[in-house]
């Protein structure tokens, strides 16, 4: 059985995972979710990734979401909650990777997709795109994409998105701070290869520690939270890498760090 996503791992240590599945536009299908969960957990896996890229393959859309004729069809409806769990393991994947994920948004990104794009640690749009969750105007609420919407964006214009249905330019989601940049198509994959790049550069452990504890305390009370950071910031001192960092930063020289 084919797969519904690419992988390609470069010699800097990004691995692109491409949704590959265009003529459903990358609706967010049980084998497309299976196989992207997949690819995540090899990436996890592999000291050689330093950073995480999902992109698309299809010309105008990142995803449509939610596969729509999955949901209206027959099933018992224990058989498609059943199946609904795969939504909140790719955003808990994506959370604890322990490796930063690059949402390359190539295309328009709709419904379920836009919590993909959310779940993301930085999200690079090409000019033109378009966000949201229209899934409303055809009888479905977004439910699961919701937790995440609200972690993002203030309430009156989540609410707006997900009550209304209407979608948002890129530009218009990088005012509201959930598009790190906009770029335009020509320069599109040369810059997301750069950001990827830049980031793979950093040290994979400190970038790890520093994902994980963003991940462990973003829901925290503020005294928790504060307590939890200061273990770690304790423990970053014991490590080679900050020791390597400070001497290279010293020497004026590019750091070598430790594989984890």
């Amino acid at each position: 059985m084919s797969s519904h996503v690419r992988y390609e791992l470069d010699d800097q240590g990004a691995a692109f995972l491409t949704l590959d599945a265009p003529e459903t536009r990358n609706a967010l299908s049980d084998d497309l979710l299976d196989d992207l969960l997949a690819a995540l957990e090899r990436a996890g896996a592999d000291d050689a990734v330093r950073v995480v890229v999902i992109g698309s393959s299809h010309e105008r859309i990142f995803s449509a979401g939610g596969d729509l004729k999955a949901f209206a069809d027959d099933s018992p409806t224990l058989t498609k909650y059943a199946g609904l769990d795969r939504f909140p393991r790719l955003y808990q994947t994506i959370g604890g990777l322990g490796k930063p994920v690059i949402c390359a948004a190539g295309g328009d990104v709709l419904a379920g997709a836009f919590g993909l794009a959310l779940a993301c640690d930085l999200v690079i749009a090409k000019e033109g795109v378009r966000f949201g969750c229209p899934e409303i105007n055809v009888g479905v609420f977004p439910f699961m994409i919701s937790a995440l919407i609200y972690r993002n964006i203030d309430r009156m214009k989540a609410n707006e998105l997900m009550m209304i249905g209407d979608l948002i330019d890129a530009a218009e989601a990088q005012r509201l701070n959930i598009v790190n940049a906009v770029v335009p198509a020509a320069d599109f994959d040369q810059v997301v290869r750069a950001w990827a790049h830049k980031v793979a550069g950093k040290s994979p452990l400190l970038m790890r520690m520093g994902k994980d504890a963003i991940n462990a305390t973003r829901d925290m009370s503020l005294p928790a939270a504060l307590g939890a950071l200061r273990s770690q910031l304790a423990l970053a001192f014991t490590t080679a890498d900050l020791k390597e960092g400070v001497a290279a930063f010293q020497d004026k020289r590019a750091p070598v760090w430790k594989l984890r």
